[in-house]
């Protein structure tokens, strides 16, 4: 890695610490420590959702008319602003306002830090570098969460303060990191140019991307929109399991993702990504059979245990599958000057999901325990048929670079326009 792609995969790392650091407590903050009710608290989390959605779609625009740079920048401002304003609220409108800043501050930061990479980085090292970004971002909200939890303290709420505005300083010293970053020049479109002002539809007609987006929907709405919900839920209601047993399944899921990320960059690169993502749905449907046996299963306690505890395990492997697989696949999915766009949208499509999937496997985790598992076993099987759909699209160098590429140093000619990558 050069000195940029360094300063990018760190403020990958200080972003996710943040986020780890203080959005957990979020709850009891506004909840208990400023007395607001549980009501207020709700709609805190929700305002925090909102506003990412809110953001989003002219996030994308804006990275491609600015530039990655400036847009990050601006967003690490605003988050900072709002996570200061957050530990010195004690009214209502301001937690809600500053809420909403520090989450659309944010959200705009994950498209702008992988736009950036995409610009750093070629179709043969991208799956790699978003191996290191997921990687680090695990990492991150990991040691953010561990540390925050040892920092608060409900009765005193000078502790709740002092973790908010560590987070505005951890934002800020981002921005000093990132400024220093020197990026390449990147093809950027001219606001006139008829497809600067019809992004939007120039996306939208990429049928390809339009399927990934439909894709990306299910994959994040049956995996990572379920953690904390539905799942958690089920395994405490239908499965009895213990809270210390539920903070070791999500220990597990971190560790196999620790341990298997830069294990299966191999077997990734070696493969078509369309079979990759096909992989992925078969391994979390084994999941959702698993989960199923330690909630509506007559095995032993300790079993049903260890079973949810695998379920945890095999979602993080799919996880690691997945890292070096979706995001270089919307960077190469992108045409010249969009990747911003690109990015954007695929991450307005995963805060759909994640608002939406809580909504949904919440209410059913906790009561209709059987149908749960029945649904989203299918929804993950769902996942193996639409990745081998989209594979049906994609060139063979979307699909594949390492083997388009080898083909065209075979052939020893010029690259053809179909195994030549698409330019993000």
């Amino acid at each position: 890695m050069g000195a940029a792609m360094r300063r990018i995969h760190a403020g990958n790392a200080l972003s996710a610490f943040g986020l780890g650091f203080t959005v957990p407590f979020l709850y009891p903050y506004v909840a208990q420590v400023r007395g607001l009710g549980s009501m207020t608290a709700g709609l805190v989390l929700a305002v925090f959702a909102v506003a990412a959605l809110v953001v989003l779609p002219f996030a994308g625009r804006m990275i491609v008319r600015r530039g990655p740079l400036p847009i990050l920048i601006a967003s690490l401002v605003a988050a900072a602003v709002g996570a200061m304003g957050l530990g010195l609220a004690g009214s209502a409108p301001t937690v809600l306002a500053t809420a909403a800043l520090l989450g659309a501050g944010q959200a705009v930061m994950q498209p702008a830090l992988a736009t950036m990479i995409v610009d750093l980085s070629t179709a043969e090292t991208r799956s790699r570098a978003f191996a290191m970004q997921f990687f680090l971002q695990n990492l991150g909200l990991g040691i953010g969460g561990l540390i925050g939890g040892h920092i608060v303290d409900t009765e005193r709420p000078g502790t709740f303060t002092l973790l908010y505005t560590i987070e505005a300083a951890v934002f800020l010293l981002l921005v000093g990191v990132l400024v220093t970053v020197r990026m390449p020049h990147a093809p950027r479109l001219d606001e006139t140019a008829p497809q600067a002002r019809s992004s939007w539809k120039q996306l939208l007609g990429n049928r390809a991307m339009v399927q990934l987006c439909v894709l990306g929907f299910v994959l994040f709405f049956a995996c990572y929109g379920q953690f904390d919900s539905g799942l958690s839920a089920y395994g405490i209601e239908a499965a009895g399991i213990s809270t210390s047993a539920l903070g070791t399944a999500l220990a597990a899921n971190t560790a196999m993702i620790v341990v298997a990320q830069f294990a299966v960059l191999r077997f990734v690169e070696r493969r078509k990504r369309s079979r990759v993502i096909a992989c992925v749905g078969l391994i979390w449907a084994v999941a959702w059979a698993a989960a199923g046996y330690a909630g509506i299963g007559h095995g032993s306690q300790a079993m049903a245990t260890a079973a949810f505890i695998s379920t945890y395990a095999l979602f993080g492997l799919g996880e690691a599958l997945l890292s070096p697989t979706l995001a270089p696949l919307v960077a190469d999915l992108a045409p010249t000057g969009l990747a911003g766009q690109y990015n954007s949208a695929f991450a307005l499509v995963k805060q759909l999901a994640l608002a939406i999937g809580p909504a949904v496997g919440g209410p059913m985790g906790a009561s209709l325990h059987g149908p749960y598992i029945v649904t989203f076993l299918l929804f993950s099987l769902g996942i193996t048929a639409l990745a081998l759909r989209l594979g049906r699209r994609l060139t063979p160098a979307q699909n594949q670079p390492s083997a388009a590429a080898g083909r065209v140093v075979a052939q020893g000619g010029a690259p053809t326009a179909e195994s030549v990558p698409a330019q993000a």
